[in-house]
């Protein structure tokens, strides 16, 4: 059976690309398992081919589609387009983990994995085996619509319990009877070194322009990969939702990172990598370890960034030159806010103020760049607290500052929180408007009202963009001319409030 493993296009991040590490791992399990699959990433190839006409060109048995809150509605009407060729749709990611049932609503939705999925994609393989040839009649009831390309999209899969559904964990499917049913939740497998790494070799790297969609990479032309060292975070920030990877932390062995490492710089040609660990340094013995082991290796002349925020009370001087040695370029770090009170009863992000000057200058010492992430508009925020927000960003100077506006979204506490203040309906939600890169507010709490918070959301661009050194500091870069029209128009919409925002780097 063939599968093809898509992501659909996101107008919600930027212009810039990035590769899919859900799809890389889910790849790299199926070859692993025998099974023939190819990456479809409409980022990088909708200008090229439409997933419509790849499908009707190179038909697949199994479509799988990947979706984060944002795209979740782009994900339906790509499972429709598959559903239009006959494929069976499945689903997955961090909205279908947390919200299921909405999609199994969906005619064009098959099945859904919830939950980290490299094992259950292996487990809903083998029962498609047990039942393929009788796939063509499984649709939902007596009163169904006759399957022909016009309709086939209306008739959501219907799955014999004894090809041994019911059994396979973290899976929601539809029985003969047409009834949904929510399997038990997957554990998380402790030991993630036994997961295969991911297909990176099935990305085609050359059309990728960047790491990530809220990082601009070193290099706008490198051949840039991504590496995951650890899963989960055990820290309940409010604004933060983990449905996939969970409140654990697991960490991969330094050796198993280090094979995987060797393979991007010396097979792949990486000439960038970003670790997008939630948090990498949660045992910071562990990352000093990786950097001892990145030198010896002789990988440390292939430069690397922490595109996530790093813990900053899990640091030390001894960290920040051993990852210099290593051959780490820029560090980035979850400020959020500059307020401890705010951190520490609205946030609850497990850190000071203090805590977040030290790491910056025990990394300045060390010679990186440095990168920090604010968000503005928090329940409970204040005029008051932005601007406190505002006056630690200069004062810290990152050479790259990322102003973001809070987004509830679910599964966590924000969100709980708003729903109970009435400012969040999810059966009306614009999904497509929950995203952190936004220029506008997605409510209101208290007596902070929207136009508040996008106001001083611009006001930071403005006095942390416009001051006379960081203007020097972008005119003299390369990239700023190589991408003049690009940055004219980020800067047009972060510092006067002008057309669709874009994150940029000084």
């Amino acid at each position: 059976m063939k599968v093809l493993l898509a992501s659909p296009e996101s107008e919600v991040w930027n212009s810039r690309k990035h590769i899919h590490m859900g799809l890389g791992y889910l790849a790299g399990s199926l070859l692993a398992h025998g099974y023939e699959c190819e990456i479809w990433d409409a980022s990088v190839e909708s200008d090229i081919e439409s997933l419509d006409e790849k499908l009707a060109r190179d038909p697949f048995d199994v479509v799988c589609l990947s979706a984060p809150t944002p795209l979740i509605a782009q994900a339906w009407e790509a499972a429709r387009t598959a559903k239009k060729h006959g494929a069976i749709t499945i689903l997955g990611g961090p909205h279908l983990t947390l919200m299921p049932h909405e999609s199994m609503e969906k005619p064009e939705v098959d099945l859904v994995v919830r939950g980290e999925g490299e094992y259950t994609i292996i487990e809903i393989m083998r029962a498609l085996e047990k039942e393929v040839s009788s796939f063509k009649f499984q649709v939902s009831g007596s009163n169904s619509l006759p399957v022909t390309p016009d309709t086939r999209y209306l008739t959501p899969r219907l799955f014999d319990p004894a090809a041994g559904w019911g059994s396979i964990l973290g899976l929601s499917w539809r029985d003969k009877a047409g009834k949904i049913k929510h399997n038990l939740d997957r554990p998380l497998p402790d030991d993630i070194d036994a997961i295969p790494f991911p297909a990176f070799h099935m990305f085609k790297i050359d059309r990728y322009t960047n790491l990530n969609p809220l990082t601009d990479g070193l290099d706008m032309n490198a051949r840039a990969f991504t590496i995951v060292t650890s899963r989960g975070c055990p820290y309940k920030c409010t604004y933060c939702s983990k449905p996939i990877t969970g409140d654990t932390w697991r960490g991969r062995s330094v050796d198993n990172v280090i094979a995987e490492w060797e393979w991007l710089v010396k097979d792949l040609g990486a000439t960038e990598i970003g670790i997008t660990d939630d948090i990498w340094n949660l045992d910071k013995n562990r990352a000093k370890e990786l950097c001892r082991a990145l030198i010896k290796a002789n990988l440390n002349h292939v430069p690397w960034v922490t595109i996530h925020g790093m813990k900053v009370n899990n640091t030390d001087a001894e960290l920040f030159k051993l990852m210099k040695q290593a051959g780490c370029k820029r560090v980035g770090f979850g400020v959020e806010n500059g307020d401890d009170w705010m951190l520490r009863h609205v946030i609850k992000k497990g850190q000071t103020v203090d805590m977040v000057r030290q790491a910056f200058k025990w990394s300045k010492e060390a010679k990186l760049q440095t990168m920090g992430f604010f968000i503005f508009g928090m329940p409970g925020e204040t005029e008051e607290s932005m601007e406190k927000t505002i006056r630690l960003s200069l004062e810290l100077d990152p050479d790259l500052a990322h102003f973001m506006m809070a987004a509830p979204f679910p599964g966590t506490e924000m969100w709980e929180t708003l729903k109970k203040h009435g400012d969040v309906f999810s059966d009306s939600m614009d999904w497509s408007q929950i995203a952190i890169q936004d220029d506008k507010a997605h409510f209101a709490f208290g007596d902070l009202d929207k136009e508040t918070v996008e106001r001083k959301w611009h006001e930071a661009h403005r006095r942390f963009y416009l001051r006379p050194k960081r203007i020097a500091r972008i005119a003299v870069r390369k990239d700023t001319w190589q991408r003049f029209p690009y940055y004219l128009k980020t800067a047009a919409n972060m510092l006067l409030g002008l057309g669709e925002r874009e994150a940029t780097a000084a």
